[in-house]
Formats: C-alpha cells, sequence, structure tokens
C-alpha cells in the first residue's frame, strides 16, 4: 500500500516539475515578444496594460476606470 503511495506522490511532484518547466518556456515567450514589441517601437508599459484591461470583464474594467477619473479628480489631475 506504501508502495502505491509512493509511487502516486511521485508522480504528482514529477507532473508538477515538468508544468513548473513549461510555464517557465512560457514566461520566456512571452518576454520575448514583449522584446519584439519594445524593438519594432510600441511601449512595452503600455502593452502590457493592455493585456491586462482585455482579461477584465467589461463592466469591471468600467468600474475601475470610473474610479481612478474619480480619484484624478479629487487630485486635479487632466
Amino acid at each position: 500500500m506504501a508502495d502505491a503511495a509512493d509511487d502516486r506522490l511521485r508522480l504528482l511532484i514529477e507532473r508538477i516539475e515538468r508544468l513548473e518547466e513549461e510555464k517557465k518556456g512560457i514566461g520566456d515567450d512571452i518576454k520575448d515578444v514583449y522584446s519584439e514589441a519594445k524593438a519594432t517601437g510600441y511601449d512595452a508599459k503600455i502593452i502590457r496594460q493592455i493585456v491586462r484591461l482585455r482579461k477584465m470583464k467589461p463592466d469591471d474594467r468600467r468600474e475601475m476606470e470610473a474610479v481612478l477619473e474619480t480619484y484624478k479628480n479629487a487630485l486635479g489631475i487632466d
């Protein structure tokens, strides 16, 4: 029984290790794309913000933009 549990644990850990390695590879690929964008004249920081905004639900994005506008007005920005 312990051998089966040990094997299961080992397989789970190996799977996690493989996925972590894939995640690192994907992270490196994403960095390369941002570098490519920067090399062609785009602002990588703005692209990151756009990607973050596109992930948001439209209602959440509108709410965040409204709060941001309120804060900017209160501080006299723009």
